[in-house]
């Protein structure tokens, strides 16, 4: 009779371990849909690419601890942009320095050699950054490696003669962006120097010989430039360059954010059509967003949802950090100028559960949706239309009283983000604001796409020509669900849908 009292309470004690495992693999804050890392420290996206089938995301990452130190390069793949596989870790520091952020290319012409047996290398190209060299201040800390891959990513070999590019005595040397030129037959490659965009160019992946540099009297310069992308995008008709430079500090709303420039590119030059400050998203959390290499004619972005002024201090355990969600990017012409705009990727659309549509919805002073959405878990998207934009806001709010705001003001012509009562904030003095964004088009009609997890929010509005991405820490579940406006609106149509969790 004891032993079996004591067998049954061994395995209630068993099951409740499995139970709790079960409930901890999905921790607080823990995003259902974006790439974050099981556990231990991650920043910039780096290494995008697209190989037989298979998404890439490469990423900083360190795996000694939640806070950033000495990088390597992390290693996730996907078949959807969703659904994401943690791999083995991909590259290590060496006696040449830490792995910092760079980008990965599908040699398919075997330019650089290390090809063999019919099998098409990928290749890495990365910055290595020496701490020695960057305690003893010689201004020539970062150069430029690569390594290649002939089993589709899975293992790396480092290029026995690293470093590739040495750097000319630039402190701040580094994020190489590479892509194939084919009207000239050769790689170019997009590198951060200090305050401006340095471009490079080489036959073989191996030997980089300078071309020319842009920026210094363009654009924002509160910060260092990292992290930059050069692609092109076909609008009317014509070729146009896209030039993104993420920048840190100095964003829209204070801390890291990514501006781009569009202009013309001759293997050689970049030309800006102008030099004024364009950015790519005006919310606080994306950073260091970058382009999918060999994706076609698609240009998919992602970010790291997160901004150094608190990218280490944020309550998550036992992991740092998120990717945005994939973005799909275009052009669009507002009263003669061209902006850059991006959406999300069709395939979010997998992550369905179910949905309801409205249409001709009068909100005026509150329209309480939370019955109707039904929705415990707090993963949506909300699709909206206006044909005359009015005041309004989107509320998400709790039982507990956290409330995240977003908003569109008419008389400023200004959609928001407001954080300031979302939930956990003191772990960053600057967290808890309202964010703001201009209204780029000049449209009487509006489009709002709004992606929700359970820690972060995505604006895609007007079709996404003005973007904002904004985390925040709520003490549970948002599950309410509110559509306000004092002055009263009409939504022509409404469509929101649930979604499902994509991460295990």
């Amino acid at each position: 009779m004891i032993k079996k009292i004591i067998t049954a309470a061994m395995i209630f004690i068993m099951m409740t371990c499995l139970q709790l495992t079960a409930q901890d693999f999905k921790e607080k804050y823990r995003p259902q849909f974006h790439f974050s890392p099981k556990a231990h420290w991650m920043n910039d996206p780096n290494g995008m690419v697209y190989h037989n089938g298979i998404y890439h995301l490469f990423y900083q990452y360190y795996p000694d601890a939640k806070v950033w130190g000495p990088m390597h390069w992390g290693h996730a793949t996907s078949k959807d942009l969703f659904t994401w596989k943690e791999q083995p870790i991909a590259l290590f520091p060496d006696s040449l320095g830490y792995i910092f952020s760079g980008s990965a290319v599908v040699d398919a012409k075997n330019t650089s050699g290390f090809g063999k047996d019919g099998k098409v290398p990928l290749v890495a190209i990365f910055t290595l950054h020496d701490p020695v060299q960057e305690k003893q201040k010689t201004g020539k800390h970062e150069t430029q490696g690569i390594a290649y891959s002939l089993d589709d990513g899975k293992t790396w070999t480092k290029y026995k003669a690293n470093p590739v590019l040495q750097n000319p005595g630039i402190s701040d040397f580094r994020d190489p962006k590479v892509m194939w030129f084919e009207p000239q037959k050769k790689w170019i490659m997009t590198l951060a120097t200090k305050d401006r965009i340095t471009f490079y160019s080489s036959p073989d992946l191996k030997s980089w010989t300078s071309e020319s540099n842009f920026g210094a009297d363009a654009g924002a310069h509160g910060g260092v430039w990292e992290c930059p992308d050069l692609f092109p995008i076909m609008h009317n008709g014509k070729k146009v360059w896209v030039l993104i430079v993420n920048i840190n500090p100095g964003g829209p709303n204070k801390g890291s954010a990514g501006q781009y420039f569009l202009g013309d590119f001759d293997g050689k030059t970049f030309t800006a059509y102008s030099k004024e400050t364009k950015w790519l998203d005006f919310g606080t959390d994306n950073y260091a967003a970058v382009t999918f290499s060999n994706t076609g004619n698609r240009n998919i972005l992602l970010g790291w949802m997160s901004n150094w002024q608190y990218a280490n201090q944020v309550p998550t355990d036992p992991w740092r950090s998120a990717n945005t969600i994939a973005r799909e990017l275009g052009l669009k012409t507002v009263n003669k100028v061209i902006y850059l705009t991006s959406v999300p990727v069709k395939e979010l659309d997998l992550l369905k559960v179910t949905s309801f549509d409205l249409k001709n919805v009068k909100v005026k002073d509150q329209l309480n949706l939370t019955e109707k959405a039904n929705n415990k878990t707090g993963l949506f998207r909300l699709d909206f239309d206006l044909k005359n934009a009015g005041d309004f806001s989107i509320v998400l709010a709790n039982k507990e009283g956290n409330e995240l705001i977003v908003g569109y003001d008419k008389k400023a012509n200004q959609y928001y983000i407001d954080r300031t009562k979302s939930g956990k904030s003191d772990f960053e003095k600057g967290f808890a604001e309202k964010h703001i964004a201009p209204r780029i088009s000049v449209d009487a009609n509006m489009t709002i796409s709004l992606v929700a997890d359970v820690a972060s929010v995505e604006l895609f509005a007007d079709n996404g020509l003005t973007v904002m991405t904004d985390i925040f820490f709520p003490e549970s579940v948002m599950t309410e669900f509110y559509i306000k406006s004092a002055s009263g609106i009409t939504i022509d149509k409404l469509k929101y849908t649930v979604l499902k969790a994509s991460t295990k």
